[in-house]
């Protein structure tokens, strides 16, 4: 019984749970898709979620401290994904499919995001991931940078121990 319990048992991610679930109440925040233009549909749920998760990684990635969490985080991403898949009806013959791409999209995301912060505009980026190609007007486009390089600025002022206790700065 042990063995069975043991192979079935979740890992042991300590704190990224709850610093998982903070990211995603973030990325539901009505504002992203009020103001911000974003579709409220399963796919723009998830690029919100991407958008917001992809700068705490930045932020974890930067400081040797903060790694484990963030890849203990992308764990949690890879097990939520996959019980929403299942949620929706995703087979279990092609939900490994599925997450094979979702974490390239956040891959992908992780380094548009990377490179549009170190050129000084992330605006390109958002377009191709957020909206998919698809601009907003450019209030919200310019709204949704706006706010995400604040929570980023917030993060980078934060110390990695909070993200590692599980805390997302508010």
């Amino acid at each position: 019984m042990r063995l069975l319990q043991r192979l079935f048992a979740r890992p042991d991610r300590g704190t990224a749970p709850q610093l998982y679930a903070a990211v995603v109440a973030r990325g539901r925040e009505p504002h992203w898709y009020e103001e911000g233009g974003v579709p409220d549909t399963i796919d723009g749920r998830f690029d919100m979620i991407a958008a917001v998760l992809a700068m705490v990684m930045l932020r974890l990635e930067g400081d040797p401290e903060g790694v484990p969490q963030s890849t203990a985080l992308a764990e949690c991403f890879i097990e939520d994904m996959d019980g929403q898949l299942r949620e929706i009806g995703i087979g279990d013959i092609v939900v490994g499919k599925h997450l094979g791409r979702m974490m390239g999209m956040l891959g992908g995301r992780l380094g548009a995001y990377r490179d549009g912060l170190a050129a000084g505009s992330i605006r390109e980026a958002l377009v191709r991931n957020l909206y998919r190609g698809d601009a907003p007007a450019d209030s919200a486009l310019a709204y949704v940078e706006r706010e995400l390089l604040a929570l980023r600025d917030r993060f980078a002022a934060a110390p990695v121990a909070s993200f590692v206790g599980g805390e997302l700065p508010a």
